[in-house]
């Protein structure tokens, strides 16, 4: 795995692997990550379905509770096909930006 941190977001990648095993690997990595803002860099996986982004469904909801944004990056499944519990985004910089927007609302109390 491949942790790009910056401030108080940690971009996380991982290539030549499968969806399962960077999952094992974030879930193992969780406890050094968890106060910090998570963007998973995806693009490593090309044929993302629906079902394989629900994978993060309990992390993202866990991660979220404790007040920190957690964004999935990838342009293989629309925003649309996904519950709203989980954020998504087809760039970094996009991903950056559902941060930046969402530390706002939390400083609003919104």
């Amino acid at each position: 795995m491949i942790f790009d941190r910056d401030g108080n977001t940690t971009i996380v990648l991982q290539e030549k692997a499968s969806l399962a095993t960077f999952l094992k690997n974030l879930q193992q990595a969780y406890p050094k990550l968890k106060n910090d803002h998570l963007i998973l860099n995806l693009f490593s996986f090309g044929n993302l379905t629906t079902s394989d982004l629900l994978e993060f469904m309990e992390l993202s909801n866990t991660h979220r509770g404790s007040g920190k944004s957690f964004v999935l990056v990838s342009s293989a499944v629309s925003p649309d096909d996904i519950p709203e519990e989980i954020s998504m985004a087809p760039t970094l910089q996009e991903a950056r930006d559902i941060i930046e927007m969402e530390e706002i609302e939390r400083d609003l109390d919104l």
